[in-house]
Formats: C-alpha cells, sequence, structure tokens
C-alpha cells in the first residue's frame, strides 16, 4: 500500500518537473520576441509597457508574464504591478555570454521532444538514428548549448591546463578542431591565436556551411577553413593540436578516431577531448545534471552513434574510467584529467 507521505512529496516533485515541461515553449517564446531582452533593459514593466515595448498583444503578454512570475523567472511587484527580471534571471535567459546561459538548453529540449517519433522506433529496432536525420533544429540548439562554456572556459581555463598548449598555439601552431559543428569552438581559438591555423572538420555539411558564415563574421578567415570530413578519416598530418568537444561519446568508432587522431598528430602532440562531467558508476550521476545527460543521450547521442559503423554507443554519461580506456585503445600512452568543471572534463591525451 502507499505511503501518503511519499506519494504527496512524490507529486510534489512532479508538479515541478511538469512546471518545467510546460515552461518550454513559453520561455522560447520570451526568447524569440525579445521578452526577456525588453525586461533587462528597461527595468520592471507593466503588462502594457512590455507589450508596446516588443510589439505584442497585450492579452498574451499578460498570461506570459503571470506563467513566469508563477514559475520564479520573474519577479511580481504587487503594488504597482509591475514585473521583473532579477539579475540572477537575466544571467539565465537574456545574457548570452554568461557562464550560466539556458536558452540553448531550452532549444535542445525542444528538439528532443520533436525527435521522440524516430528514436521511439528505434527503441524497437536497436538501430540507430543518423545525425542529418533528426529535429530539424537540433544542430542550432546543440551549438547554443555549449557556446556559454566555450565562451567563458575555452581560452581562460581548458587551453591553459594542457601541457605546453597555449605557448605553441601563440608562436602558430598546426590545430583541427573534429566535430565542430557550427564552429564556435574553432572560432574563438582562432581569433585568440591569430598565429595559428585551425581546420574544423565535421561529418554534417550543414553544420559545416553554418561554420564558414560565421568564421567570415567573425573575420577568420585568414587562419580557418572549415570542411565536411569524419573523426577516422579527416586529413592532414603533424597537427600539433587536436580537439574534440562533446563529440567523441557520439561516435560510432571512437576507438578508431582515436587511432587516426594519434597517426594525424605530430608525436610530441597534444589531444584535448572535452567530455560532458560523469562519474564512473551509475550511482555517482544520479543528480540533476546526470538526469539531464542521460535525456539527451538516449533522445540524441546514442541514437547518433548506433547510427554509424561499429555503434559503441559510449552515451553522455560513459565517465573518465571508460574514456581513458578507448582513447588508450586508440594508442595514447599518457590519458590524464587536465580540467573539469561541474559540466564539463578535460582529458589530455598523448601518445
Amino acid at each position: 500500500m502507499a505511503d501518503e507521505t511519499k506519494l504527496n512529496a512524490f507529486m510534489e516533485k512532479m508538479l515541478g518537473d511538469l512546471g518545467g515541461a510546460f515552461s518550454v515553449a513559453l520561455v522560447r517564446i520570451g526568447d524569440r520576441l525579445g521578452l526577456y531582452r525588453a525586461l533587462r533593459d528597461h527595468g520592471p514593466l507593466t503588462i502594457e509597457g512590455l507589450a508596446e515595448a516588443t510589439a505584442i498583444a497585450p492579452r498574451y503578454a499578460r498570461e506570459w508574464l503571470s506563467q513566469q512570475a508563477a514559475s520564479g523567472y520573474l519577479a511580481y511587484h504587487p503594488a504597482d504591478r509591475t514585473f521583473e527580471l532579477p539579475p540572477e534571471q537575466a544571467m539565465v535567459f537574456a545574457e548570452p555570454d554568461s557562464p550560466v546561459y539556458l536558452q540553448g538548453a531550452f532549444d535542445l529540449a525542444a528538439a528532443m521532444v520533436e525527435n521522440q517519433a524516430p528514436v521511439e522506433a528505434a527503441f524497437r529496432s536497436g538501430g540507430g538514428v543518423g545525425w542529418g536525420d533528426q529535429a530539424q533544429c537540433l544542430f542550432c540548439a546543440v551549438g547554443r548549448f555549449f557556446r556559454p562554456a566555450y565562451h567563458n572556459q575555452l581560452l581562460s581555463s581548458w587551453l591553459p591546463s594542457l601541457d605546453g598548449v597555449t605557448a605553441r598555439l601563440e608562436g602558430g601552431a598546426k590545430v583541427a578542431d573534429i566535430g565542430c559543428g557550427h564552429g564556435f569552438s574553432t572560432i574563438m581559438m582562432a581569433k585568440a591565436y591569430p598565429a595559428s591555423h585551425f581546420s574544423g572538420f565535421d561529418f554534417h555539411e550543414g553544420s559545416i556551411e553554418q561554420a564558414c558564415r560565421h568564421a567570415a563574421e567573425h573575420g577568420v578567415v585568414g587562419n580557418t577553413e572549415f570542411a565536411v570530413a569524419g573523426a577516422d578519416d579527416f586529413p592532414g598530418r603533424d597537427y600539433e593540436l587536436v580537439t574534440f568537444f562533446d563529440c567523441l561519446h557520439d561516435m560510432g568508432d571512437p576507438v578508431g578516431a582515436a587511432a587516426h587522431v594519434r597517426q594525424a598528430l605530430r608525436p610530441d602532440g597534444t589531444w584535448m577531448v572535452v567530455e560532458p562531467q560523469a562519474g564512473d558508476r551509475l550511482q555517482d550521476n544520479l543528480g540533476p545534471i546526470g538526469r539531464m545527460s542521460y535525456a539527451g543521450s538516449t533522445m540524441v547521442c546514442v541514437p547518433t552513434s548506433l547510427a554509424q559503423p561499429v555503434g559503441l554507443a559510449l552515451g553522455a554519461q560513459a565517465g573518465f574510467g571508460r574514456l581513458r580506456e578507448v582513447i588508450g585503445a586508440g594508442g595514447f600512452g599518457r590519458v590524464r584529467k587536465a580540467a573539469e568543471t561541474p559540466f564539463n572534463m578535460v582529458i589530455e591525451a598523448k601518445p
């Protein structure tokens, strides 16, 4: 027989979860229509004030603002009937360079819902769902989701955590960024180290097209190039640095990818692998971050890997121990965890 106290506590948790799920579309509307930015820029606004500032219908403004206040995303001031975006919430909803900006996560949540039908079919067949066959907005969502971490960590702490790498980049190094997606990581490094040359490779043609556009927009076409290629066949030799950002676990044959990186590196080169933070045991990952990572892994990462040859399907919570085994099997003798955050681990691998 159910324990009523435990049932009530679980129902409270479920209501919180459902409230968050119901908020996904509303948060994305707030982002797309500039509602959060207006509240950030103008300060507390009435319903009519927000409607006027953003050219939306007042009746919709009223309902949206009410839901956001009920969610704790906005503060409501009954005395003058205004709604405010506090600075802490602004960092999450309205500051793209903030380390805790999460609009990309809401886009990713929507993409996973769109992905349900093909992934559900794969549950029965045991097959995969190719990266190019998944939700249409997935590629933009993934790039937007990871960009804040790259913006705040890549140059300031991740690259400096590697042995001697920043000095090489300053002097002029040959770098390959594998699984570069829309090129955010490649372009950040290229802007910071103009003496080095960066080649971004991804097996998704649409992402490479976007990366080329971003390189032109950011003025780094002189020391970057982008091309369609896989992790196990990207061109070039004698790279001083090869980088994999949040992609090794998505690959069908990560051991084969590791072996190819080993061949492409100079004997004294470095492979930097950035992966989601995870413990080596399931019980280490049973928390808020693990919950999100396992969801993304089920709906995106595992189906992507299973759609490729070998289909090892490491998953987004493989843990350092398993990743070290894979990297070592590819021919790397020295593998260490160089840095970590609550969300990421940075692995340095050397031949």
